[in-house]
């Protein structure tokens, strides 16, 4: 049972490494138009479909989300956080350059959200005793993988020096900022940790006779409407700063750039409707159930590296960098079953 949890976790992760695929099939859009666009399928379509699983014959819902009006609007509230985080992800990169900038953003979203989700529940008097399950075999799966995230980094800055006319490999010089890098790291680590928060406070938002592998989806359309909320004023701003509210207009280009946005946008939700699904065949392993949040996080970082390898963008570097890579990945898999071995 555990394997079919961490399959169907993988195979969402994998979809989510790929929903950057569509994308680039988009045509004469503006980024802001066609983000906000694949985003009303990624975080409001497909996630109302999701929740609709959890529903049980006879009730809704909002009745569901009326029910505890305390942890439906804290579960929006930290989906607005995680709008932020993804908002300002981009600056960690800016700051540290590509590769370690993404390695630390990440690999602290992974383990802030591990080690708060439970903390923050427990004070915000939604859960009872959840800090506990903050043992030592989670402890030691968030340090392993932040050991092994922190290698791939490393294999990503060695990738960019050596390649220096690759511009969008490597932090500009003049912005290169390792002190304010850290900080932007941690505070976008820290907002796009908040998705796992809120899938906390959520945790028990979901009827009685709900199947566990779906019990999960009704706190993602939460936090997801809030990630829209966010993402929506600030594309729309975008639209009105860079005037491209024409791209809307060119009528001829929505067959096709319709279609890419809603498949980017299935992509990407299919990470947490598998994190949902794959937590209902952890039951068994409480060890692995409150790692899972890392391990969807790592498996993210481990089949978007398998995407640059297969579209070639390690290729002509050094064994040496190769092998860095190699052992960072390793590294990342090894802590995926770390806290179940040591359980």
């Amino acid at each position: 049972m555990i394997l079919i949890g961490l399959l169907i976790i993988a195979i969402g992760a994998f979809c989510q490494a790929s929903s950057y695929v569509p994308i680039n099939k988009i045509k004469e859009w503006s980024w802001e138009s066609y983000w906000i666009v694949q985003g009303v399928f990624a975080w409001l379509v497909f996630p109302l479909l999701g929740a609709l699983l959890a529903v049980t014959p006879g009730n809704s819902l909002m009745s569901l989300y009326t029910a505890d009006p305390k942890a439906t609007l804290l579960t929006i509230f930290f989906g607005m956080l995680w709008g932020v985080g993804g908002l300002t992800f981009g600056l960690s990169m800016r700051y540290l350059g590509v590769a370690l900038g993404q390695s630390l953003a990440l690999g602290i979203c992974s383990a802030l959200g591990v080690i708060l989700t439970p903390v923050a529940t427990d004070l915000l008097g939604l859960s009872q005793g959840a800090v506990g399950t903050i043992t030592g075999a989670v402890i030691s799966g968030v340090v392993v993988m932040f050991i092994g995230v922190l290698i791939i980094g490393l294999a990503g800055s060695m990738r960019a020096k050596a390649s220096k006319n690759d511009a969008k490999d490597a932090a500009e010089p003049q912005r290169f900022n390792f002190g304010k890098g850290i900080l932007v790291a941690l505070i976008s680590g820290f907002m796009s940790a908040c998705f796992s928060i809120g899938q906390g406070c959520g945790a028990n938002m979901h009827f009685a006779d709900t199947k566990p592998i779906f019990q999960g989806l009704p706190a993602v359309l939460l936090i997801t409407i809030g990630g829209f909320i966010v993402n929506a004023v600030y594309c729309f701003s975008q639209n009105s700063k860079n005037r491209t509210w024409g791209d809307y207009r060119k009528g001829n280009l929505w067959g096709n750039n319709l279609i890419f946005c809603a498949l980017a946008g299935l992509l990407w939700y299919s990470q947490f409707f598998g994190l949902s699904l794959g937590r209902g065949f952890l039951q068994d392993s409480p060890a692995l159930l409150a790692f899972s949040w890392a391990i969807l996080m790592s498996l993210d970082i481990l089949f978007s590296n398998f995407w640059g390898i297969v579209l070639k963008e390690w290729k002509g570097c050094k064994p040496k960098i190769i092998w860095v890579l190699g052992i960072g990945l390793a590294i990342l898999i090894f802590s995926i079953f770390l806290p179940q071995l040591i359980a």
